[in-house]
């Protein structure tokens, strides 16, 4: 990557540390981002899958909305009950358009303000749809406090032993439950250092999402990497463990021409929004993905795991054809899998496709490559749910 080029990308409070540790940058979302270390992506994700393993994510977009309306107005853009989330109780939540497609996914939290003065709802966003999505939160202003948060960084401590490892540190984050979050005060040479830490990551594992000031982000990962069990972690990786988890990616996986019932979220769409509900409806495309939910064949698509018969690895926009030749639909995201031990796939195949362990052939150099359905996650999640 040219200099010229690399000017031009935005640089994590964690940069000198990534190169310091010999990682291979990549562009991302307009920043640069560690795609891997020495030891290579294999490697990454086993030991990910096997101890602990420290992510950057302070790419993600952190944003608070402060004021008594704030949850109410955050339902008008997403179909998810927000109002009825208790103070440190995490959610993960979409933003809709008026088609019903996904315009973002997003997590969300009750929680106190750093400074005491009452409660917020702590938003993280993807990268790439950061900017759009704070101007789509700014149209809320003139009901609650739109508050970006770019001082803020974001570490994710993943793997079996991560929280263990962890609670070394702070032994109370060991108390957290899968999805819910708490302040905490990591002890460390030159002071405390405060950070807000959920229970919650996106490899399928066990571990922590930690959000922490730029200005003390270096200090956290160096303690947290001197700790024997802790590994940094780069983005390759992270692709083939949340694929293996089978979560959905945005911009691959679901976008605005997906609804979330085609890309089978509709657990994450809580009953008091659906029809029927005491607050149903009321965001945008609820009409479409509402009579979705209630009458699934109107979702002319589905989101299908798939696992490969052969060891071809099969990568997105990849085409799948049925036995007798007629298209079935696009791989979204494709890999080799390290854990699931070849190679596995996600992709949208019209609904009549969508089979228990029907078999799909993907066209891969001229091949037709088989491929059979497998429900997901491809290897099991191990949230610590208490």
């Amino acid at each position: 990557m040219s200099h010229s080029a690399d000017s031009e990308l935005i640089l994590t409070p964690l940069h000198a540390l990534h190169l310091e540790l010999g990682a291979r940058m990549v562009p991302f979302a307009g920043y640069a981002m560690p795609v891997q270390y020495p030891k290579g992506i294999l490697a990454e994700h086993l030991h990910t899958r096997q101890s602990a393993g420290l992510f950057d994510i302070s790419h993600m977009g952190q944003v608070a909305l402060r004021g008594d309306d704030a949850a109410a107005a955050l339902e008008t853009l997403v179909p998810m009950d927000i109002q009825g989330l208790p103070e440190g109780k995490q959610r993960y939540a979409l933003f809709t358009n008026e088609q019903g497609g996904v315009l973002d996914d997003l997590m969300v939290i009750p929680r106190q303000r750093a400074d005491g003065a009452g409660q917020e709802l702590f938003l993280i966003v993807n990268a790439a749809c950061k900017v759009q999505d704070v101007a789509l939160l700014q149209t809320l202003s003139d009901r609650c406090e739109v508050v970006p948060l770019p001082e803020q960084a974001l570490l994710a401590l993943q793997g079996p032993q991560a929280v263990q490892t962890f609670a070394r540190l702070v032994p109370e984050a060991a108390d957290l439950v899968f999805m819910t979050g708490r302040w905490m005060d990591v002890p460390a040479e030159g002071g405390a250092i405060r950070i807000f830490a959920t229970r919650s990551g996106y490899t399928g594992e066990d571990g922590l999402e930690i959000s922490v000031t730029a200005a003390d982000a270096q200090r956290l990962a160096r303690l947290l990497l001197s700790l024997p069990e802790v590994e940094p972690i780069g983005l390759g990786a992270r692709d083939t463990l949340r694929l293996e988890a089978g979560l959905c990616l945005y911009g691959h996986d679901i976008d605005t021409s997906t609804t979330p019932v085609e890309a089978g979220l509709t657990w994450a769409i809580q009953k008091v929004r659906r029809n029927g509900g005491a607050r149903a409806g009321g965001f945008p495309g609820a009409e479409v993905i509402l009579s979705q939910i209630d009458q699934p064949n109107l979702a002319p698509r589905r989101r299908i795991g798939l696992i490969g018969l052969d060891r071809t690895p099969v990568r997105e926009g990849t085409e799948l054809l049925a036995a007798d030749g007629r298209s079935a639909g696009r791989v979204s995201s494709g890999s080799f899998a390290p854990s699931a031990g070849g190679p596995v796939a996600m992709a949208y195949v019209a609904a009549e496709f969508a089979v228990p362990a029907g078999t799909l052939y993907a066209q891969v150099r001229g091949r037709a490559v088989p491929m059979q359905l497998q429900p997901m996650p491809f290897v099991p999640h191990r949230y610590w749910r208490g």
